[in-house]
């Protein structure tokens, strides 16, 4: 079993930054590919991006490519997602995922889930 807990979540102004933190648990993270998912009020769950488990490669939703970046630290179990130029549509909870398997594909589902981090931005 693999536990995901998130961080970093909070209020900012539309143009400002923020970095989310997604800490894993076991002996195996360097196997698993992450990702980022967001759910707005009344929206559908949303793939913002995943990164694959040696951290070269990556898979970004258009609606944040540019502005957004992932990245793995697997020497500390850990996931980030910075996240700049905010804009008030990247107002949801972000939930970190895991997949085992060393690439993520977009459409793919994954098998384990963080309980998610609120990121409100105003404008």
């Amino acid at each position: 079993q693999v536990q995901l807990v998130e961080s970093g979540g909070g209020l900012v102004q539309a143009g400002g930054s923020l970095r989310l933190s997604c800490a894993v648990s076991g002996r195996t993270f360097r196997l698993y590919s992450m990702a980022w998912f967001r759910q707005a009020p009344g929206k559908e769950r949303e793939f913002v991006v995943a990164i694959g488990g040696s951290g070269t490669s990556t898979n970004y939703a258009d609606s944040v490519k540019g502005r957004f970046t992932i990245s793995r630290d697997n020497a500390k179990n850990t996931v980030y997602l910075q996240m700049n130029n905010l804009k008030p549509e990247d107002t949801a909870v972000y939930h970190c995922a895991s997949r085992y398997g060393r690439t993520w594909a977009n459409a793919d589902e994954p098998d384990y889930w963080g309980q998610g981090t609120q990121v409100t931005v105003s404008s």
